[in-house]
C-alpha cells in the first residue's frame, strides 16, 4: 500500500490517538510560533499595554455600589465571546497568531477584556433602552470596522471565512439580550427580598 493510500484511510477514519497526537504536535508548533515570533513582539506589547489601560479606565469609571451587576454583565459578555470564539477557531473560520499567552487558543485580551470593559461601561451609564441600543451600535461598529481590520492588518487576528458585516450584529445582539437577561435577574432578585 503506498504511502499516499495510507494517508488518505488516516485522514478518512483517524483513530483518537491519532487525532490526539495531531493536537499534541499543533500545540508544540503554537509554543514554538509563540516564543520565536509573539513574545516580546510589538504586537505581544500593544495587547499587553492595551489590557492594562483597560482595566485601569474600568477601575476608575467603575460604579463600586453595582460592582457585582456590572461585573455580572461583563463576565457574561466574556463568557459569550470566549464560546463564540473557541467555535470560530474551531472552524477555521478565523484565528489569533498573536497574543499574551500561548496555552489559550482563543485571544484573551479583545473579546474577554477590552469589549466586556467597553461593554460593562455602556451598561453602566446607559440606564435607557434607547440610550443603551444607541452607544451599543456605536461600539459594535467600532470593534467590527474599525479594530477588527486594525487587527487584522497589525497580524493580531486573521480571517479566513468571516467578515467584518457578520460580527457587527452579533456584538449587538450579545450586548442586548445580556442586558435583558441581567434585569430580569435583578427583577427575580427583588421580589424574593
Amino acid at each position: 500500500m503506498s504511502t499516499l493510500t495510507q494517508l488518505k484511510i488516516l485522514l478518512l477514519n483517524p483513530s483518537w490517538d491519532e487525532i490526539i497526537k495531531l493536537r499534541q504536535k499543533t500545540r508544540d508548533m503554537l509554543f514554538e510560533y509563540w516564543i520565536t515570533e509573539t513574545v516580546f513582539s510589538f504586537n505581544w506589547w500593544l495587547l499587553l499595554t492595551s489590557t492594562f489601560i483597560f482595566f485601569i479606565i474600568w477601575f476608575i469609571v467603575l460604579d463600586k455600589k453595582r460592582i457585582l451587576e456590572v461585573a455580572s454583565y461583563g463576565l457574561l459578555i466574556g463568557s459569550i465571546a470566549l464560546f463564540l470564539d473557541i467555535i470560530g477557531i474551531t472552524l477555521v473560520l478565523w484565528s489569533y497568531p498573536d497574543r499574551l499567552l500561548p496555552i489559550i487558543t482563543p485571544i484573551i485580551e479583545i473579546h474577554k477584556v477590552h469589549m466586556p470593559i467597553a461593554f460593562m461601561i455602556i451598561y453602566q451609564y446607559c440606564n435607557t433602552w434607547k440610550s443603551f441600543f444607541i452607544s451599543l451600535t456605536i461600539t459594535s461598529f467600532i470593534f467590527s470596522f474599525v479594530l477588527e481590520p486594525l487587527i487584522v492588518w497589525l497580524g493580531i487576528y486573521e480571517i479566513y471565512h468571516w467578515k467584518y458585516l457578520y460580527s457587527f450584529p452579533i456584538y449587538i445582539l450579545i450586548g442586548l439580550i445580556l442586558r435583558w437577561v441581567i434585569i430580569k435577574v435583578k427583577e427575580i432578585e427583588k421580589k424574593h427580598m
